[in-house]
């Protein structure tokens, strides 16, 4: 049953709480914009996380015993999120305004079914956007324990050795995540949208690499020249997580401060259903604007909380 209240109530807060409890308390056609970056349902990493659920996966009286996702390939995962997703885009879709835009951080794998989600809610898919990165380790895993493991005599598993020494499981080197670009419909013309609810349009003064028109390819580490100078934003600050945060997916605070400065102006309500370690609200304060977090984690939220309080800058 929906119960909206008044939206400064939950203004420049980060609530420990179900995302699907909190949205439906949120008023209609109130926020600007929703930037996050969702559980992807890849290995534990479910709607159901939890920071022991996922250390599980990982180690076991000190040794790793978890095969990479790949390994244990369930084509249900993708359906279990369409699902979840669908019902937290539909909740999204009435609290964003007309013309406000959705921002969706996803894993390649994954990312039809989110996208299908975010389309079957009501969005309209403007664009996607790819983060690039160098510095990722590979997943693939080799075959040697599991020729190990045949029941055939040495001659036979010296020569699978030899011959599959290269040949591993179908993970390359993961360097790029995509970013869903999805908008609610607007109403009238985009510019009678603008006037009316101050959303629905980018903002190409905000520039890019080498004060370069704003682009749907973003990097924060040097990569290499011509790339830097079209797609680079400004590097992280040293320490911007702060050495408490045990998040393991933070996102790059200028990364999040690019995109809510392309999409909205100062004062708008940015709104993160997946806080984290509250990088979304660090970003949104950072640039005038307010925010709403919702982390069903309570040790995220401390981070969170931690980090918005170490900030100097004060919210207006």
């Amino acid at each position: 049953m929906r119960n909206e209240s008044r939206l400064d109530e939950w203004l420049d807060r980060i609530l420990c709480a179900d995302a699907l409890e909190v949205l439906p308390q949120l008023p209609s056609d109130s926020v600007d914009l929703v930037l996050t970056d969702p559980p992807y349902f890849l290995d534990k990493l479910d709607n159901e996380w939890t920071p022991e659920r996922a250390a599980r996966r990982f180690y076991k009286s000190q040794a790793v015993f978890h095969l990479p996702p790949g390994m244990k390939f369930d084509p249900a995962q993708g359906r279990r999120m369409y699902e979840w997703y669908l019902e937290i885009s539909c909740e999204l879709y009435r609290v964003l305004k007309p013309g406000g835009f959705f921002f969706s951080f996803a894993s390649p794998r994954l990312y039809h079914r989110m996208v299908c989600a975010i389309e079957d809610a009501g969005f309209h898919l403007r664009d996607c956007f790819l983060w690039l990165y160098t510095q990722n380790q590979p997943k693939a895993m080799s075959l040697h324990h599991f020729i190990e493991r045949m029941d055939v005599d040495a001659e036979t598993k010296r020569i699978l050795h030899a011959r599959l020494s290269s040949w591993e499981t179908p993970q390359v080197k993961s360097c790029y995540e995509p970013i869903a670009v999805a908008q609610k419909p607007y109403e009238g013309t985009f510019l009678e949208n603008f006037l009316k609810h101050g959303v629905g349009l980018f903002n190409t003064a905000v520039r890019i690499g080498l004060n370069m028109f704003p682009a749907n390819v973003l990097i924060v580490e040097g990569v290499e020249a011509a790339l830097d100078k079209y797609f680079l934003v400004p590097k992280p600050t040293t320490g911007e997580r702060g050495a408490f945060n045990l998040h393991p997916t933070a996102k790059p605070l200028a990364l999040c401060e690019y995109l809510i400065q392309l999409s909205t102006m100062e004062g708008a309500v940015v709104l993160d259903p997946f806080a984290g370690s509250g990088t979304t609200a660090l970003a949104a304060r950072n640039l005038k604007r307010h925010f709403i977090g919702i982390e069903i984690n309570p040790e995220y939220v401390a981070i969170a909380q931690q980090r918005l309080q170490s900030a100097t800058l004060p919210l207006f």
